[in-house]
């Protein structure tokens, strides 16, 4: 197959989330998802270095926070300090799918979204609701610190 020299690159995906605190928000999401702080860009030895090379006042520097996936595979996250609060339900929200799929045995696939529920919970998550579909557990419902909605699934 010949490539073709003008196809547009493809876009990369990074998210970010607004928050009122994005220093936890990025641990908490660090630990759910099992991603790791994301190292400063390519040039700078620290964030700190590439933030005042920027011109980023020092008061502002724990105002950002990013997180990526150690393998490189998923999209990499950042969270935005800004001053107003969440004022209602997300239009986009993250699955964290950790129960194997419904081919997989109901109990075992319990078990594995108990597990995840019971870690996050600890973290500072709090269960929603549970969605229970023809007597099993599909998914939960949970809010991230900051009260933002999430599933387990």
């Amino acid at each position: 197959m010949a490539s073709n020299d003008n196809a547009p690159a493809a876009t990369a995906l990074g998210m970010t989330f607004d928050c009122a605190d994005a220093t936890a928000q990025a641990r908490f999401w660090a630990l759910a998802l099992g991603y790791v702080r994301s190292p400063p860009p390519e040039g700078w030895e620290t964030w700190e270095a590439f933030l005042a090379d920027q011109g980023v006042p020092p008061d502002e520097w724990s105002d950002g926070a990013a997180i990526r996936d150690p393998a490189g595979v998923q999209p990499a996250i950042s969270f935005l300090t800004v001053p107003e609060r969440k004022q209602a339900k997300n239009r986009l929200h993250l699955d964290l799918k950790v129960s194997g799929g419904r081919h997989v045995d109901t109990d075992e696939r319990t078990e594995r979204i108990d597990a995840k529920v019971t870690e996050l919970v600890a973290a500072g998550a709090h269960v929603h609701e549970h969605h229970v579909i023809q007597g099993h557990l599909d998914h939960v419902v949970m809010l991230d610190p900051e009260d933002n909605e999430f599933c387990v699934v």
